[in-house]
């Protein structure tokens, strides 16, 4: 049982040349634009900002997000901004 949890809250970056990421327990977008994007990861809110950000593959059935463009900061919270507990899907079709 204690390796079920422990793979259930597995969160991992790869981030190469400042150019890609590509990570895994990722649960959520929140928000996103070509500066700044917001993930609700397993281990707590991921903001990256840097320039010409794209998201290129979610799954978020997986857990898996690949990102490029230049990748200036990843910075980990407990809370971000925003509307509580509400996606960026679920407020693009308001």
């Amino acid at each position: 049982m204690e390796n079920l949890n422990s793979t259930a809250k597995m969160h991992k970056i790869t981030l190469q040349n400042r150019k890609s990421c590509t990570m895994c327990g990722v649960k959520d977008v929140k928000a996103f634009d070509l500066n700044e994007i917001v993930l609700v990861t397993e281990t707590g809110h991921l903001t990256i900002k840097g320039r010409d950000l794209h998201v290129g593959r979610l799954t978020l059935d997986r857990g898996e997000v690949d990102i490029e463009g230049q990748i200036d900061s990843l910075v980990y919270s407990d809370h971000a901004g925003g509307d509580k507990g509400e996606s960026v899907l679920a407020r693009w079709f308001r």
